[in-house]
């Protein structure tokens, strides 16, 4: 059996499925080989792989386990389960990383993603989590998004970012006065779980944005009466060059922001996230940094509800 075609974390399914449902075993080893079979990588024409893991024919191993009907065979019917997985799943990840799928294109992206749930498949409750590994795939399989790799990885970090801002947890804000009420070299401050820091190296905040403004005419000259020609005039976004961003990724008031930073000020909230004292925090922004400088970038902070205790 090839490790490689096994999705990570799982144990290797039984050979066969068991001849009856005697013992809760029985059922654990059905639920194991019908997972396995549903995470089966589609064919390229989107269809059910013909062999089993072992090499034996795929209509052989799903007769064991699903009974045929007068429409269908037991290996058709099996595809339509592992289709809906597959199809379920990519659209999803179609929805959540546009700005990925732009750099790649469309194609591409697919085989990413089919590559992606292969070796890491859902293994939450909830499809939130669904894309959590992408960004360290893509760095464990860099010839997936050659010759862009560096602008993938950075854009899918980037859109990973806005779900944990999304619907991370908020935790109460620290005030002014707590914070006055703690010497500078022993207060620790933290950043809302829902803050992202990020210093990508290329502007992946207005790159995504003009994606998604793109699709999002793309989608209104659709229902158009001169669709395809409107679709047609529609460029494709030029992928960002190297340039030396700081970002924040965050909410505010329900709302997804994305909000450039000073390097000074990024290196500031990198290390209060990192556990360091006050006083250490604002050293690392630098000797240039004023007071006048950090008492301002403190306070949109607080207005903006980042800083809370450790």
């Amino acid at each position: 059996m090839n490790p490689a075609i096994l999705a990570t974390g799982l144990k290797a399914p039984p050979k066969h499925a068991p001849r009856k449902l005697a013992t809760t075993a029985d059922i654990v080893k059905l639920q194991r080989l019908m997972t396995h079979a549903l995470l089966r990588p589609l064919t390229k024409d989107d269809g059910l792989q013909e062999k089993w893991i072992d090499g034996r024919a795929m209509a052989d191993v799903a007769a064991e386990f699903i009974k045929p009907n007068d429409r269908l065979s037991a290996f058709e019917r099996l595809q339509l389960y592992n289709r809906m997985y597959w199809f379920r799943l990519i659209d999803i990840m179609h929805a959540d990383n546009p700005g990925l799928r732009a750099v790649v294109g469309d194609r591409k992206f697919d085989r990413i993603v089919q590559a992606y749930l292969a070796k890491y498949p859902s293994r939450s409750f909830t499809l939130r989590n669904l894309g959590s590994r992408l960004p360290q795939f893509l760095l464990e399989e860099p010839r997936l998004t050659a010759p862009h790799t560096k602008l993938a990885h950075a854009v899918a970090v980037f859109e990973w970012a806005q779900t944990v801002a999304f619907d991370e947890a908020t935790r109460p804000v620290i005030t002014p006065a707590e914070i006055g009420r703690t010497p500078p070299a022993r207060l620790k401050l933290a950043l809302q779980p829902y803050i992202t820091l990020l210093a990508p190296g290329f502007a992946v905040d207005d790159y995504v944005i003009a994606v998604k403004e793109r699709d999002a005419l793309r989608t209104e000259a659709s229902n158009a009466v001169d669709s395809a020609r409107a679709v047609k005039r529609s460029r494709a976004v030029r992928r960002p060059r190297r340039e030396r961003v700081w970002l924040a990724v965050h909410r505010h008031n329900n709302r997804l922001f994305y909000k450039r930073l000073e390097r000074p000020a990024f290196l500031i909230l990198s290390a209060l996230a990192a556990g360091r004292p006050l006083a250490q925090a604002v050293a690392a922004g630098g000797r240039r940094v004023k007071p006048a400088q950090v008492s301002s970038w403190f306070a949109t902070w607080t207005e903006l509800g980042w800083l809370c205790r450790r």
